[in-house]
């Protein structure tokens, strides 16, 4: 388990690799994993990248690419970026894709200014958004958490707005968690998923697929609604 010492000043160390007002910055280039590395779960399920042949044998169900396999493990599997990110005032969107299974497809961690949480779509038998954790509740006990019904082969397109003070989640464009964070506690669920950190993407005993990766920076925080 990494100690939260050395994911502070991990967090003090890194240069922004994107300027504020800057249009949107690939993560996943298509083709490899480049700027990946296989997060380190104790029995992870098969990750490769998919290819945009469909004469590509592939895993039943999985999409044709470009995208990321990430097959069923015992219990996580997951991919860990490589490069600095921001901590604070960024944006984050992906696609995802439950392939098989049926927990969550999309347990995307990500840094909140120098902690760290896990958006989780689609868990707790399959049905579960929400962030953990957040004073000491996980995704399925705070104020967070919704219940949405998920379909295989469909993907699903998420986004995450990170600012000093507050947190959004969008699912196919639609807002569905707007939770405000000042004073609060904001830390990961305690165990294995904590080798994600600082910024990574994993499933549970379930495989899914991941594509069009991307991250900007957000140059103030929105009005109140």
């Amino acid at each position: 388990m990494k100690s939260i010492a050395v994911w502070s000043a991990w967090v003090v160390s890194v240069s922004m690799a994107v300027g504020a007002g800057e249009d949107w910055q690939p993560l996943f280039n298509g083709k490899d994993l480049t700027g990946w590395k296989k997060t380190p779960y104790v029995a992870p399920g098969e990750i490769r990248v998919l290819s945009a042949d469909p004469k590509e044998e592939r895993p039943t169900g999985a999409p044709i690419g470009p995208a990321i396999y990430l097959g069923a493990g015992d219990d996580l599997t997951g991919i860990t970026y490589t490069n600095p990110v921001p901590t604070t005032n960024y944006e984050i969107r992906l696609q995802a894709m439950r392939v098989s299974g049926s927990d969550f497809f999309c347990g995307l961690t990500f840094p909140v200014g120098t902690n760290f949480c896990t958006l989780v779509v689609g868990g707790w038998g399959g049905t579960i958004v929400g962030i953990s954790s957040i004073d000491g509740y996980d995704a399925s006990e705070n104020e967070t958490s919704t219940t949405m019904e998920f379909e295989r082969g469909r993907w699903y397109d998420i986004g995450v707005r990170v600012w000093p003070d507050r947190l959004q989640v969008t699912l196919d464009g639609k807002k569905i968690i707007d939770v405000h964070i000042a004073g609060r506690r904001v830390h990961m669920r305690p165990g294995e998923i904590e080798e994600g950190m600082p910024f990574s993407i994993s499933t549970w005993r379930t495989a899914a697929a991941i594509r069009d990766i991307r991250i900007r920076r957000l140059p103030a925080m929105p009005p109140e609604s």
